[in-house]
């Protein structure tokens, strides 16, 4: 099949908290038991895809046998994966275990007529996040050196407000530099984040701008503070690019929100 010519099929999974032991819970729910659940749903209701993104808090406290584990769980989906890292994931550490010929951190990938680019808007030790001059000098010289190339960029942390207050103090706080050079380029087409643990659908400056579910618990949408909301189940979201740079995509859940679900406040 000439790859340029054929639809991609890509699953974005993200903020999956998998804990450092097996069968550990987290405001009472076993998260790795819910992130198995969602790719397994994926996979049933897909088939295939081309590439898998974890957009990141891929653990709530990482260590190396958390990585480990979900390393061996995305390399039994013979896909290949790129994972970012999260407010709560130890970049670093990432990089040490996520570096297989199928799943990686890789900053850049070329498909087909698309390109996607993977931004760290991590601040060590800060819930919010920033993206620094290098990963705007990088987004920016991706998208300089391939000019006929759709675009799609990932990152953790939200460039528009959700509407939630306390949500969005930590949204990424040098947006406006973002898209400073996204406006440059007309063929960025899509944004993805995770982080807000909740949808998110908005065109802004002619870019679709995604949010998607968390693998386990969800926070209330347009919440003024913190709040889980234990009505919403975990999920994924399926996109479709096509060669063109049209874009199609769809959220799917499992059947029923977390059970024992514990609404104390984590301290997020």
């Amino acid at each position: 099949m000439n790859r340029h010519m054929a639809d991609l099929s890509i699953l974005q999974i993200t903020d999956c908290h998998i804990l450092p032991r097996l069968n550990e819970t987290f405001l009472g729910i076993d998260t790795e038991h819910y992130f198995l659940a969602v790719l397994e749903l994926a996979w049933a209701e897909n088939g295939a895809f081309d590439l898998i993104m974890i957009t990141g808090d891929l653990a709530q406290n990482p260590n190396k046998e958390s990585y480990q584990r979900i390393l061996q769980h995305l390399e039994a989906t013979h896909t290949p994966c790129i994972c970012l890292p999260g407010n709560h994931d130890d970049a670093q550490l990432m990089q040490q275990i996520f570096n297989t010929s199928l799943i990686s951190c890789h900053k850049q990938v070329l498909l087909g007529n698309w390109q996607l680019i993977f931004l760290n808007s991590q601040i060590k030790g800060v819930s919010g996040g920033r993206l620094s001059n290098q990963e705007l000098c990088f987004l920016d010289n991706c998208l300089n050196n391939h000019p006929d190339h759709h675009a799609l960029i990932a990152v953790h942390h939200h460039c528009l407000e959700t509407k939630s207050a306390w949500m969005d103090t930590m949204m990424i706080e040098n947006n406006s530099e973002l898209w400073a050079v996204i406006d440059k380029y007309p063929k960025v087409k899509i944004i993805i984040n995770g982080h807000i643990h909740q949808l998110m659908d908005i065109e802004h400056h002619g870019v679709r701008v995604l949010g998607t579910p968390s693998t386990c618990f969800q926070f209330k949408p347009s919440s003024p503070t913190f709040s889980l909301d234990d009505l919403a189940a975990p999920g994924y979201r399926q996109i479709t690019l096509s060669p063109s740079g049209n874009i199609q995509t769809f959220i799917s859940r499992l059947p029923e929100p977390l059970k024992d679900l514990q609404t104390d406040s984590l301290g997020y």
